[in-house]
């Protein structure tokens, strides 16, 4: 049982990180669009529009993955035993 647990552990480990990486990911994509197109919007109310919807974008994509992440962890033994599970049945199959 314990080797299972390692195995669970470690895919929920590999998963967490996974997620936390596309989310720094998204922040530098969208940082990184407001910048070099901040030049090219000479409005102020669309600029301040821009603003608020990539900040939206940012907030709920986080929180999004942060409950994500926090059911996973809850649930994480049924989540990858089942994974674990189909895995050790599909290289029993080759």
């Amino acid at each position: 049982m314990s080797d299972l647990n390692q195995r669970i552990e470690a895919m929920y480990q590999g998963d967490r990180r996974g997620a936390w990486l596309f989310v720094v990911a998204l922040w530098v994509t969208i940082i990184f669009v407001l910048v070099m197109s901040w030049p090219y919007i000479p409005d102020t109310g669309v600029r301040a529009v821009v603003l608020i919807a990539a900040a939206v974008l940012l907030i709920f994509n986080t929180a999004s993955v942060f409950a994500m992440l926090r059911h996973y962890a809850e649930d994480k033994k049924f989540i990858y035993s089942l994974d674990i599970k189909h895995l050790d049945e599909m290289r029993k199959g080759r």
